[in-house]
């Protein structure tokens, strides 16, 4: 007797869930590369995205790799050449946009309605085919392929792929279904923002405000146009103690009382809604592959939990993932094992980076200790007013540009600690003179500052140890990196795209 096996039919070669940046760029890559690719999103586009809109070198490399920067909307948008620090409404330092050979020596500022419809627009052009409004529900491995359940404008159907790419975002359904669980709060960070018209002159410069009221957190001014800005907030979610502040509340107080920001709204005014998303930080615990599955972008948690930056990782990731499929198709073989060396190039290019970030905002969710914090900030802003290289290697880490093993590098280090020395000396000295009776109030006051920390922490003692198991464990983590990434002193922090999936010029228009 014979027996007759028919393969199931298939959609599509890869189905893509999220048509974000990072979604669509790896659809615009495996479309490129010959694949059948069929791209989801639950919206409609174009769509707005809360966002904070700045889009650094290293994602404007990518971009140029895709073709989106000869678009005239892309050539209109704001170029920033520099980023001024400020903390409690004084000017810390205003210092350029380190330049990293490769990439271009400037950001943009890019409003995600038009940049998310540029690259999906890439993608459609290249063969992807768009489904819109199309919710993915759930999916399904075995060894035939992936079928992946949705519920769209037709009702719900199942759709069928060799592999899926999970591209949906903070709250990712294919992330939370691939790891059987949700993202824990230590892992978010919140965020709020919203756009302002009528500004007096916004140039060229993206502002960063620091204050005792927002730490651990930042708020910010991104210009968009000439007298407009996006405006907006983002904090850690699980601070100790807890924030009781609204955020939305707590971002409209700064924006009518904090000095530096008032100065440079003048009489701007709010257009629209203040609008609020959580935000998704990475934990190497989290696995980013599964049997037929691959997490790229925020549902991949690929947002610097320091800078909240996504932009750049959700692009890179989206070529990363396009590669790795690649290399599946070429070995027939759409397993774990064989998707594996994604989640090792995601490791090795940013688990560094990640793991120094997440260190920091282990120890500064702790607000007892803001004081320490802020002063630290002090401390490296000095150094790098007086030392252009210094500034360009924090600046650039901050920014994403430069790998953040050289701020573990012994210049750096002996720098940092030189400048401490130097500020405590001048602190020590300046008490000194003030007489002996200041000194002994001083220690006075310190002493029951202490006291009055280890009172606050001793009254909520589970925060307190799951601060200092986070602290212990993000510091092993890091730790454990340090010998391997001080090994490859010559590694880019973005490759350039491989010739496989290089840019083949076509028409988006």
């Amino acid at each position: 007797m014979l027996t007759l096996k028919i393969a199931a039919a298939r959609d599509g070669d890869v189905i893509i869930a999220g048509a974000g940046p990072a979604g669509a760029a790896a659809a615009a890559h495996l479309a490129d590369a010959g694949f059948s690719v069929l791209l989801l999103d639950h919206q409609q586009f174009p769509r707005d995205k809360v966002c904070g809109d700045f889009v650094g070198p290293a994602a404007l490399l990518e971009l140029d790799n895709l073709g989106i920067s000869g678009l005239p909307g892309y050539r209109q948008t704001n170029i920033i050449h520099e980023a001024a620090l400020y903390l409690n409404g004084r000017h810390l330092i205003t210092h350029t946009i380190p330049r990293v050979a490769g990439m271009p020596a400037h950001g943009r500022v890019i409003a995600r309605k038009e940049l998310d419809q540029w690259i999906l627009e890439r993608a459609r052009a290249a063969g992807a085919r768009v489904l819109e409004n199309t919710r993915v529900q759930g999916f399904a491995s075995d060894a035939g392929g992936v079928s992946v359940a949705v519920n769209g404008p037709a009702g719900p159907a199942t759709l069928r792929a060799q592999a899926l790419v999970g591209a949906d975002g903070s709250s990712s359904v294919v992330a939370r279904l691939l790891r059987g669980h949700t993202v824990p709060d230590r892992n978010r960070i919140i965020a709020m923002r919203a756009y302002m018209d009528g500004l007096p002159d916004t140039g060229n410069r993206c502002d960063l405000y620091f204050s005792d009221d927002t730490f651990p957190g930042y708020y910010w001014l991104f210009p968009t146009g000439p007298t407009s800005a996006n405006v907006g907030i983002g904090m850690v979610r699980a601070t100790l103690p807890r924030n009781e502040e609204h955020l939305r509340q707590l971002m409209l107080r700064l924006i009518s009382s904090d000095p530096a920001l008032r100065a440079r709204l003048g009489d701007a005014q709010l257009r629209g809604p203040v609008t609020g998303w959580p935000l998704s930080t990475y934990d190497p615990a989290l696995p980013c592959v599964g049997e037929r599955v691959l997490l790229t972008g925020d549902a991949a948690g690929l947002i610097n939990p320091l800078n909240g930056e996504g932009i750049q990782y959700a692009m890179l990731s989206g070529r990363w993932a396009a590669e790795t499929l690649l290399a599946a198709r070429a070995r027939n073989d759409w397993s774990h094992a064989s998707l594996l060396p994604y989640a090792q190039r995601v490791e090795r290019e940013l688990r560094f980076d990640m793991a120094l970030a997440r260190l920091i905002v282990q120890l500064i969710r702790n607000r007892h200790l803001t004081p320490v914090w802020l002063d630290a900030l002090r401390i490296i802003v000095a150094r790098a007013r007086s030392d252009p290289a210094y500034a360009d290697v924090t600046g650039g880490v901050l920014a994403g540009l430069v790998p953040a093993r050289r701020v573990m590098g012994a210049d750096i280090l002996r720098k940092t600690a030189l400048q401490a020395l130097l500020s405590l000396a001048g602190m020590g000295a300046r008490h000194l003179l003030r007489g002996r009776a200041h000194c002994v109030r001083l220690g006075l006051q310190t002493g029951t500052a202490a006291a009055g920390v280890a009172l606050s922490m001793a009254a909520n003692p589970r925060a307190a140890l799951d601060w200092g198991l986070g602290v212990a464990g993000s510091a092993l983590e890091l730790g454990g990196g340090v010998a391997g990434a001080l090994l490859q002193p010559g590694a880019q922090a973005t490759p350039p795209a491989p010739a496989a999936l290089a840019y083949r010029s076509r028409s988006i228009m």
